[in-house]
């Protein structure tokens, strides 16, 4: 059995150039058109290199495998046919529902049709977190318009929030205004880079400011709003219930699918259930 490994360019471009065969496992043979197959246009000579060692090693391990598998194993171990009608199956079946689905798929979910969900399942929307409405900016300490900006980011006037927004994503080193939009305390924590308790005890006066031990920067949040427990706003759940809606609709299509088949099949005879008349 001769297993052939490449390490390196050289190597590769050799064997490549010397013929259609590129390496060879016992009896099995792997050949240039195979390999080239594999390798996308356009890449750099290293990176092609490189990608047809890894191809190469893997098909080699398979037959490796394989050769150890089918001495080790019994004649039923190494039937698999029923795995793979059973893994067709699934496949065909699964390709066709979501061809069904796509063609057949009201997309539209109303803000009516959201509220009436949260109305009905309000009781699984009770928050485990906090949820806040800011605006967020980290700045170098020593930035001429550290101040101003974070001034800005607390006002409530629309020119001082637009000058800060321009502001902030000249100067700042990031920013993000969700002044609008619910986001849960463990996400806006990530963003600080500290625990969500950390984080809120660090709120005063509607501000929340974080300065890294042993950096220049400092992390400035202006609290808008914030919820600490209760039910969480629908406006906060609305993608969630979007999809749940969606998910329920893909369902009873496939209900509707299946009875529809056997329904169709026992009408036309297609398909006959025999039941024991004991």
């Amino acid at each position: 059995m001769l297993l052939v490994l490449f390490q390196s360019c050289e190597t590769i471009s050799s064997i490549i150039h010397d013929g259609q065969v590129v390496a060879k496992v016992g009896k099995n043979k792997l050949y240039m058109s195979e390999l080239e197959r594999y390798i996308p246009d356009l890449i750099s000579p290293e990176d092609s290199t490189a990608m047809a060692e890894r191809y190469i090693n893997s098909w080699a391990l398979d037959k490796l495998y394989m050769d150890v598998a089918e001495k080790e194993l019994t004649k039923q171990e190494i039937d698999v046919s029923e795995e793979l009608e059973a893994y067709r199956v699934a496949l065909v079946k699964h390709r066709y529902e979501q061809r069904y689905i796509n063609t057949r798929l009201d997309t539209l979910v109303t803000d009516e049709q959201i509220e009436e969900y949260y109305e009905s399942h309000i009781d699984e929307y009770k928050l485990s977190e906090p949820i806040l409405k800011l605006r967020f900016v980290q700045l170098m300490k020593d930035s001429p318009s550290r101040d101003e900006i974070i001034d800005m980011i607390a006002s409530s006037e629309y020119d001082s929030i637009e000058l800060s927004d321009s502001l902030s994503r000249t100067m700042a080193l990031r920013y993000f205004d969700s002044s609008d939009k619910w986001m849960s305390a463990g996400d806006i924590a990530k963003e600080f880079g500290v625990s969500t308790s950390e984080m809120l005890s660090k709120l005063r006066n509607d501000m929340i400011t974080i300065e890294p031990e042993g950096r220049d920067d400092v992390l400035v949040a202006y609290v808008c709003d914030i919820q600490r427990d209760g039910n969480a706003p629908v406006e906060y759940c609305e993608q969630s219930i979007r999809d749940m809606i969606l998910s329920n609709r893909k369902h009873q299509l496939l209900k509707g699918l299946e009875q529809d088949l056997l329904d169709n099949a026992l009408e036309s005879k297609k398909i006959e259930i025999y039941r024991d008349e004991k």
